[in-house]
């Protein structure tokens, strides 16, 4: 998909803040029970004992295989764990995480339509969410760490927030009762916080080389590939689901994969589709997962798996025959 930006909520997520009502594109997952740490730590890719309460992480959750179901957000909140993954794969989740339940003391909740989910992102970001909140300072949400959490009160109701890198901007997630969520968001547009339109969120994910699950990655998708196992992955964590894939790429492969997904700067005005094919010659090498046109860069620029051969920033593509080449992310 080919997104655009809004120039004003664009300038005003750089420069100050903007939100984005993230209820309906992400699943909100609820695992409560004495055993609920360990029971996760045996099938995601992180150390998820590792986290204590007000802590989180990103991890993965594979099949056998070493391809991927889903990426998620992890957060410890000292009596129950909260994750999020695609509202796509919520379902698929459940019953997954449902079936691998024996004899663990795990409780399993979908939340989705019993919370709501804002995102606030931007430099201002943290002043924004206090002042909405009014629980919790603004210097505190700025000391917290990536994936830190903490609860708080609402207007009277409990509310959670999460320190948030994914959206491509530092900012928060804050998790509200659903049916309060019109309320919070009318707040945020009384402080004057623009809502960022799903396409221009999209150019600051693509800026920001955050690859996005049914769009960047896929079922068919190995984490190495996609380049997310510095984040995501624990190298020193006992067994999960996938974990002897990975490190047999990892140690008899010395972790070359036959793909792996990079960004890249195109010539021209227009963006290229997703799907387009990447040539380097005549030779088909890859395909375009995401295009955007950057405001930062005044330029096209895209995410697309290539062969490990052209992966290195610099290398020369041509995309629809329009000049591209291999660029570090993030782009901005």
């Amino acid at each position: 998909m080919v997104q655009a930006a809004s120039v004003s909520a664009y300038t005003a997520a750089r420069q100050r803040a903007a939100f984005i009502d993230r209820s309906s594109e992400r699943g909100r997952i609820l695992v409560s029970g004495r055993d609920r740490a360990s029971f996760l730590h045996g099938l995601l890719t992180n150390d998820i004992t590792a986290i204590g309460a007000g802590q989180g992480c990103y991890a993965a959750y594979l099949t056998a295989q070493g391809r991927m179901i889903t990426d998620a957000l992890v957060y410890e909140l000292g009596d129950v764990i909260l994750m999020t993954v695609g509202a796509d794969v919520t379902d698929t989740m459940m019953t997954r995480l449902d079936r691998s339940i024996f004899t663990e003391d795990v409780q399993l909740e979908n939340a989705s339509s019993r919370l709501g989910q804002v995102a606030i992102l931007g430099p201002e970001a943290a002043a924004i969410v206090a002042a909405a909140v009014q629980s919790v300072s603004s210097d505190q949400l700025r000391a917290m760490a990536e994936h830190a959490n903490v609860r708080m009160d609402w207007s009277g109701a409990p509310a959670i927030i999460t320190r948030i890198t994914d959206a491509g901007i530092a900012g928060f997630d804050v998790f509200v009762d659903a049916a309060r969520a019109s309320a919070f968001t009318s707040l945020l547009e009384r402080q004057n916080v623009p809502m960022l339109d799903r396409g221009t969120a999209d150019v600051i994910r693509i800026e920001a080389g955050v690859p996005l699950f049914h769009q960047d990655m896929d079922e068919e998708t190995i984490p190495l590939e996609a380049g997310i196992e510095g984040r995501a992955i624990s190298f020193t964590k006992g067994c999960y689901v996938g974990q002897e894939v990975i490190v047999r790429v990892l140690h008899r492969g010395h972790g070359r994969v036959a793909r792996k997904l990079v960004g890249m700067r195109v010539d021209g005005t227009a963006p290229p589709a997703r799907g387009a094919p990447i040539r380097s010659n005549d030779r088909e090498v890859g395909r375009v997962t995401s295009a955007a046109v950057s405001p930062s860069l005044a330029a096209p620029i895209a995410l697309g798996y290539v062969h490990r051969d052209f992966v290195e920033p610099g290398a020369r593509l041509t995309i629809d025959a329009a000049p591209a080449i291999v660029t570090a992310l993030p782009f901005v």
